[in-house]
């Protein structure tokens, strides 16, 4: 039995097969489907699109201050640019995470029950799923919402409290009425928005490449343990962007069936490498030029003042690219963990938590420091679960049954023994142990003590895959 059941579209009647209640979901309007099983009549579009939905997610103003970050670290530009390339191939375990989306019809808050058990798995959608989509959702939020408030400024209203609040609410409804119109407004949307951030890029890339020292070295350069402790850091904190997407099945399950796996993963793949890569290194060669503790305004000063407001909406565009796709997975995390909720009832849920975090970090309290913080130390987790995730994906060779997933009952395939999967649990309880002894940011493990590095991200990897290959040697039904 599924956990929901489909939004109708307005006038639409009923399939008589129970299988969704429109035929062609999203030309009519909202998305019907939430977690149900997508039927291969409502299947349609082709692998490349996928690359324009995650491009567009990450041309984003975040991009610039991570990549920036790294040359503040200590550092020289040719090292931080070599960082953002490991950090970023990343992308290839979300695209390899994106395969099973047109196989199973389903979306990876769903697939994962083969991995953890029916209940195991509400847990895991609970936490890994909607509780960090939420945070990365204020965060974002309060990002685009900086950008905005200077141009208000700019247009001479005043920034006080009551125009942030209503800047951040407009900001998320717009992001909202994306995540609620669901996969077929976001295929179209985002076609546009990647053209349309690519050329603002552009402009601002060779605004900032005019000013570039591509000699620059820090005054101390960093060398030995230093410098390892300082790639090692980079490499996470960029890794830590493709890590976040465990979902993105969620993003190609309307494809149909037998779309070739390496399509559906490369596209995915490039649409977030390619991006990011580019974005995050004109963050990186803009802080030889210019003091990237405040990237929006010391960027401003490298650009044509005309260019300026122009610079500054593409800032909050992209945000709401990249939000939309976090409150429509969101949305389906919570589903997944077992609240009877139509999704877009619960887009619009995750949405009301995250303006309400970001009106009290914005208005009330350096909330956001403490999110930072913690954002920081989800690679503890994202990093083992996408880990469990892909070495289930290659020990069933991307074979999953749709219907068979959405099955909870006792007697369900994917019940396994108390509706939890004992080798998932495990697994990934092995590599955030592993990660948490060797990390070193916001606290610091026994392992990462001793080495003066931190190393959580490939212990934590390295350790979730091998716990689960070696106690999943029957992996379940095909």
């Amino acid at each position: 039995m599924a956990s929901t059941l489909p939004d109708p579209h307005p006038g639409a009647r009923p399939a008589s097969d129970g299988s969704a209640a429109s035929r062609a979901p999203g030309r009519a309007g909202v998305e019907a489907h939430g977690i149900d099983h997508i039927p291969d009549s409502a299947r349609r579009g082709r692998p490349r699109e996928l690359f324009s939905v995650w491009a567009a997610a990450n041309v984003t103003y975040l991009s610039l201050v991570v990549g920036g970050a790294l040359v503040l670290m200590g550092l020289n530009l040719w090292q931080a640019l070599a960082v953002i390339v490991v950090g970023n191939l990343f992308w290839l375990l979300t695209g390899l995470l994106a395969v099973p989306g047109p196989v199973a019809g389903a979306p990876s808050e769903v697939v994962t029950r083969a991995l953890y058990g029916v209940r195991g798995n509400r847990v895991n959608n609970a936490v890994t799923g909607w509780l960090i989509s939420v945070c990365y959702f204020a965060l974002n939020l309060a990002a685009a919402a900086t950008a905005a408030f200077s141009l208000v400024d700019r247009a001479g209203l005043p920034v006080n409290a009551g125009t942030k609040a209503a800047v951040v609410v407009l900001i998320a409804a717009v992001t909202l009425a994306i995540g609620v119109y669901g996969h077929a407004a976001i295929v179209r949307l985002y076609l546009p928005i990647t053209l349309a951030l690519s050329a603002v890029f552009a402009v601002v890339g060779v605004a900032v490449l005019r000013h570039t020292d591509f000699g620059y070295a820090p005054a101390t350069p960093l060398t030995g343990r230093d410098l390892w402790a300082a790639v090692s850091a980079g490499i996470a904190l960029i890794a830590s962007g493709p890590l976040s997407y465990t979902t993105s099945a969620d993003f190609s399950r309307y494809l149909p069936r037998a779309t070739p796996a390496k399509a559906v993963a490369g596209w995915t793949a490039l649409g977030g490498f390619v991006p990011s890569v580019l974005v995050c290194g004109i963050g990186a060669c803009a802080a030889t030029a210019v003091d990237m503790n405040d990237p929006e305004s010391s960027l401003q000063r490298l650009l044509p003042g005309w260019f300026r407001p122009v610079f500054l909406f593409a800032l909050v565009l992209g945000t709401i690219a990249l939000n939309a796709l976090t409150s429509y997975s969101a949305g389906l995390a919570l589903q997944a963990a077992g609240l009877r909720i139509r999704r877009t009832l619960s887009v619009l849920v995750d949405g009301a938590v995250a303006v309400a975090l970001t009106l009290y970090a914005l208005l009330v309290s350096d909330f956001l420091d403490t999110v930072g913080d913690v954002l920081q130390l989800t690679v503890l987790l994202l990093g083992p679960a996408t880990a469990v995730y892909a070495t289930d994906i290659l020990l069933r060779r991307g074979r999953y049954d749709g219907p068979a997933l959405a099955d909870e009952s006792p007697g369900g395939p994917f019940w396994y023994t108390g509706g939890v999967n004992a080798a998932g649990a495990l697994a990934l309880t092995a590599g955030v142990t592993a990660s948490a002894l060797c990390v070193d940011s916001v606290c610091t493990g026994p392992v990462a003590a001793a080495l003066g590095l931190d190393l959580a991200l490939p212990a934590g990897l390295a350790v979730a895959s091998g716990t689960y290959a070696l106690l999943a040697r029957r992996v379940g039904p095909q």
